[in-house]
């Protein structure tokens, strides 16, 4: 028997900083929903974090806060940095298992649900911004991964908004903007486009033991990023594998890196500066996350 989420989250014991932050959200002001007179919602990437992100009450709180910042979207589309593939695809739009890609934590992490509403109006509308003679599959057996959901129920944890999640069906970067741009017309309906992923993510190279420790390689690609950004330099972006100092051990597969550019695709302008959200680091890697117009 499926629960509901409502019902997961009760069984989460209440000493767990989860709890504390569903009860905080609960009592939070009522989000406004978005209407046509907001005009287009941002496009975001995020750095979403392992599941135990759903611990770090500070880092739940800026989630939080971001998502309460901007009017509550009719919809959320995610490109995530766990869903790859060689063509374009979507999650079943009706609510689905969550997937839970991840192993070696708290075994409550895989009690937890997010049962979103019914997303069939967004998948029909993301096949029909895309450009002609580009189908996009619809993987019936899949619901959202964790890149999807860990950061949403920090953000969205009532799971009122739609969310369909789309794949990431390459690592070139040009393609990708592409993608967003396709993508765009939906933030003018109250559409939040995501790209999901980790500003750095070396995993193999962090020093467990030492958690309080951000390695030379994840500072220097945290800063070289956050300055293209910053002047919204994409062509220096786009180079990223062969000029950012310490991609080799910042990004030693590219697939949390590369959300970002769905993201900058998305904006109005993709060679405008980004607007910085959150900072800061998470056992050493960078939790950068920004906003687009």
């Amino acid at each position: 028997m499926t629960t509901t989420t409502a019902a997961a989250d009760a069984l989460v014991p209440a000493s767990h900083p989860l709890a504390g932050h569903l009860r905080l959200a609960a009592a939070a002001a009522p989000h406004r929903a978005w209407t046509p007179e907001d005009g287009a919602l941002p496009a975001i990437y995020l750095s979403h974090g392992a599941p135990p992100l759903l611990a770090d009450q500070g880092w739940m709180t800026q989630l939080h806060a971001w998502a309460h910042d901007l009017p509550r979207p009719r919809a959320i589309l995610v490109v995530s940095a766990h869903w790859e593939s060689d063509a374009i695809a979507i999650t079943n739009p009706h609510p689905r298992e969550l997937v839970y890609d991840f192993w070696g934590f708290d075994p409550l992490y895989e009690q937890l649900r997010y049962d979103v509403p019914d997303a069939a109006w967004l998948a029909r509308r993301v096949r029909e911004v895309m450009p002609d003679g580009v189908h996009v599959h619809e993987q019936t057996d899949r619901g959202l991964d964790h890149g999807a959901w860990v950061p949403l129920k920090a953000m969205y944890p009532e799971a009122d908004v739609p969310v369909l999640q789309l794949s990431l069906p390459t690592a070139d970067p040009e393609r990708l903007l592409r993608l967003g741009a396709a993508l765009r017309p939906l933030r003018d309906e109250g559409v939040l486009v995501i790209g999901s992923g980790f500003m750095t993510h070396g995993l193999p190279f962090i020093q467990w033991s030492r958690p309080d420790l951000v390695p030379d390689w994840s500072s220097e690609f945290d800063a070289w990023a956050g300055e293209a950004l910053a002047r919204g330099d994409v062509e220096e972006l786009a180079r990223f594998a062969g000029c950012a100092p310490g991609v080799g051990f910042a990004h030693p597969t590219v697939e949390h890196f590369t959300p970002l550019f769905v993201t900058l695709g998305a904006s109005t302008d993709p060679a405008a500066p980004v607007h910085g959200v959150i900072d800061g680091y998470w056992t050493g890697l960078s939790k950068r996350s920004f906003q687009v117009a």
